[in-house]
């Protein structure tokens, strides 16, 4: 994993000698301004402000200017990046603070003089540098050679009191973005449903989780018949990861449940050739789960998380399951499968049902689900579906960390499209292709279970981020292009209001 070390000191952005020194700028009253630039000596802020309007500096939004040394000022180089804003919120400053390390590399150590005046400040521009520092060179090799490399040290200078708090939240955050990321960039020839297990177990390390995996022969025994199914098309078989998290004297307690195609050909409702690239990360709903769950135990946040990593590869083959077959679910529902390129929703099945058992709380399933999400709200919108009063704690949270999610309805008259003629349901209904993420959703809906009391099912959420996992463009504040880790920080903020005022 590549992560930048972060850290506080309390030396002034002018006094620190760092290799680069990051300064935000933006537009004030019709002036371009350095943002907390009041600890700067008078003739270096004058110096820099000076220089705007040659270099056609505006401050804008992912605006990125680097300039040569200046008097007055201890670093290298200084990087303005564009606030984008007037008032330096947390969201700003997380999204420039990402723009800047991002767009800046070659630098060994990176000073963040970006103006703090809370907790909350110094957390967010710690956040953000992190993941915008984020570079993945596993399979390289010859193209190494000259590459500029992202900064190995953040350090924030500030002389608020309290911004040393935030290093600990802002590294596991941006450490569990990080693990999706790389669990994501991998070859499908390298994490397959066996290796991601095993990766699952070197992530969790010493923090306090248990961690149970089901293989074949025992997803066979206990009747995971979605999981099964869908991997029995592949020589590398299924797998169902269990990760436990459970601190004393917990008293909530959130299910996660993710996806975990390692590679979707379709199986033999086979995607076209074009269809089929990019399809290594249909994992990165488990991917997402796990690094939650992890992140939980790494900040030691005072609610129970059991994570349900659903694994398995989707492939062609002569034992592959057939449009037609039937699958028996865990618990015993059946689902008549109509094409099995809709595969994500049984394992997904499975999990929710194992899940259930164990009465927690809220369930909250993530999974790279339809392309019918993409359509509906593009590539930086997640699809949000489920129990009303756990879709707001989830968009209140997504709210909090400047996660973009949207509320998408459950609409009864879709239910009966499910219908099948020989089984408890099917998988899809052929030919239809109107509400296809809001029915996948509905199928979901099936498989949740009741709360202990029987007073009726436990409150549950879906997130299809099929569209906002992958950034295909040009990155932007903290995305780079390729994996997004979209809604972990979403979920770990959920996780932190659920251990201090319930969701």
């Amino acid at each position: 994993m590549s992560l930048s070390d972060i850290s506080v000191t309390s030396q002034s952005a002018a006094e620190i000698a760092a290799d680069a020194l990051v300064l935000a700028v933006s537009k004030v009253d019709d002036r371009v301004v350095v943002l907390g630039g009041e600890s700067l000596p008078g003739e270096a802020r004058s110096a820099l402000e000076g220089m705007f309007e040659g270099l056609g500096f505006g401050g804008t939004k992912d605006e990125v200017q680097r300039v040569g040394p200046i008097a007055g000022i201890q670093s290298h180089v200084v990087i303005l990046v564009g606030l984008g804003a007037s008032e330096a919120t947390p969201d700003a400053l997380r999204y420039a603070a990402g723009a800047a390390t991002r767009r800046v590399r070659g630098f060994e150590t990176v000073a963040l003089g970006l103006p703090v005046t809370s907790v909350a400040d110094a957390r967010a521009i710690l956040e953000g540098a992190a993941m915008g520092a984020y570079d993945y060179t596993e399979y390289r090799f010859s193209t190494m050679e000259g590459r500029s490399r992202a900064a190995s040290s953040l350090v924030l200078t500030t002389a608020f009191e309290d911004a040393e708090s935030a290093v600990v939240p802002a590294r596991e955050t941006a450490r569990a973005v990080a693990l999706v990321r790389d669990l994501v960039n991998a070859a499908p020839l390298d994490l397959y449903p066996e290796t991601f297990a095993e990766e699952a177990r070197r992530a969790a390390g010493e923090l306090p989780v248990d961690l149970k995996v089901w293989d074949v022969p025992a997803l066979e025994a206990e009747g995971f018949g979605g999981i099964v199914g869908v991997g029995q098309g592949s020589t590398r078989g299924p797998r169902l990861v269990r990760v436990s998290y459970q601190p004393s004297g917990a008293s909530r307690h959130l299910a996660l449940v993710g996806k975990g195609i390692t590679f979707d050909s379709g199986g033999l409702s086979l995607k076209p050739p074009a269809s089929m690239i990019g399809m290594k990360d249909d994992m990165t709903g488990a991917a997402t789960v796990l690094a939650v769950a992890l992140a939980a135990a790494a900040l030691a946040l005072p609610v129970r998380i059991t994570a349900w990593l659903c694994l398995a590869e989707n492939m062609p083959s002569g034992s592959a399951i057939r449009p037609g077959d039937v699958l028996k679910i865990y618990g015993g529902k059946t689902v008549e499968v109509l094409n099995t390129d809709a595969e994500g929703r049984l394992v997904l099945a499975d999990g929710l049902v194992a899940a259930s058992e164990e009465h927690p709380d809220a369930i909250i399933d993530v999974a790279t689900l339809t392309g019918a999400q993409v359509t509906a709200l593009g590539n930086r919108y997640v699809g949000v579906m489920g129990e009303n009063d756990l879709v707001a704690s989830v968009l209140a949270s997504a709210t909090s960390t400047s996660e973009t999610l949207w509320h998408m309805p459950m609409p009864a008259e879709l239910r009966p499209l499910l219908n099948s003629d020989i089984a408890d349901l099917q998988n899809i209904k052929p030919g239809n292709t109107a509400g296809g993420m809001l029915i996948a959703a509905i199928f979901l809906r099936e498989f949740v279970g009741q709360k202990a009391d029987g007073s009726g099912p436990i409150p549950w959420t879906h997130l299809d981020i099929a569209g906002p996992a992958l950034n295909g463009g040009e990155g932007y504040g903290f995305t780079g292009k390729g994996p997004t880790g979209v809604t972990v920080r979403t979920l770990i903020d959920l996780a932190e209001r659920m251990s201090t005022e319930g969701a």
